[in-house]
């Protein structure tokens, strides 16, 4: 069986045995290389594991499904209240990360992983699901309402699977993008693009730079809030006088968990069935497993279009 795996800033692809052992056996339909997988590429982080957290597949009975990748224990004080992503387990619990992830031909995961996938959701697309519910929980703990203008900084994945959720409720949503295949694809998911005005209640950094907090503090009116959806690798400078002459309130947000009765990847799943553009516009490339290493150096590459780069075992 076929594995993609990363040593000494190269990415490989590996022989390895069948999965075996307790839970739900997944043919994987689709895994989309994530901005966190290129970084552990790029800067040669020793993963001995398969990678890929962005999974969906169908399971032996034929059930298409997308795979909620965070094993957690379920029973320490933060998966009883719902935030199992800040599981005591940590990095341990993370599909491609701390084990084998979804870039291979099949993997066993508990049922507690799985999102059934509502009717008109190719198993080939859901890898999306992952990322969308990355913005589900970070929308969600923001806050949003109809009367909010919004502002996006960054067009990456995250950048436009806020954009696609973020219009789930208001029709007031701005992307500030580099290149011009994000702006492409952010006014298809329903954004204007850029705006230099200061009046936006919520802004969302998808970028994760110090350059895109300042811009989001010059973006926000008076006690409006930044919701920090990023990967923040390198630590950030944050512009704190503005932040404080404002009264601007930050939000964190941490993958995904539940938020009530419901779990962020159910909610995401919803949105990729609602919304059938979503799909056709965020994934850009499709390659086997045996071109990992060119996939990696096309997801690598923004300026030649790529935003969502997918492996099709």
């Amino acid at each position: 069986m076929k594995a993609v795996r990363c040593h000494n800033h190269e990415i490989h692809v590996h022989d390895v045995p069948a999965p075996s052992g307790e839970g739900v056996r997944v043919r994987v339909a689709s895994a989309g290389i994530c901005g966190s997988d290129l970084h552990f590429w790029q800067q040669g982080f020793p993963i001995p594991f398969t990678l890929g957290h962005e999974i969906a597949g169908i399971t032996a009975d034929g059930t298409p499904v997308a795979i909620e990748p965070t094993v957690y224990c379920g029973h320490c004080e933060r998966c009883v209240r719902g935030d199992y992503n800040l599981c005591v387990r940590g990095s341990e619990a993370v599909m491609g990360v701390g084990r084998d992830g979804g870039m291979t031909e099949e993997l066993i995961v508990p049922e507690k992983c799985l999102v059934r996938l509502p009717g008109g959701i190719l198993a080939e697309d859901a890898c999306l699901v992952e990322p969308l519910s990355v913005a589900v929980r970070g929308i969600g703990l923001a806050g949003i309402s109809s009367k909010h203008k919004v502002a996006i900084i960054g067009g990456g994945t995250i950048g436009q699977c806020a954009v696609a959720i973020a219009r789930q409720a208001t029709d007031r949503v701005h992307l500030f993008a580099r290149h011009e295949a994000q702006m492409r694809a952010g006014e298809i998911l329903g954004a204007t693009l850029g705006g230099d005005t200061e009046d936006y209640d919520l802004v969302i950094d998808c970028a994760g730079t110090d350059s895109a907090m300042a811009q989001a503090a010059n973006l926000c009116r008076p006690g409006a809030t930044i919701l920090m959806l990023a990967t923040y690798w390198g630590g950030l400078t944050m512009p704190a006088m503005q932040m404080m002459m404002k009264e601007l309130r930050t939000v964190t947000s941490m993958a995904q968990a539940r938020q009530g009765l419901v779990r962020d990847v159910e909610v995401a799943a919803a949105a990729l069935a609602r919304n059938p553009i979503i799909a056709p516009t965020l994934i850009t490339h499709r390659l086997p497993l045996d071109a990992a290493s060119e996939a990696f150096a096309i997801a690598a590459d923004r300026k030649q279009g790529a935003i969502k780069v997918a492996f099709i075992p």
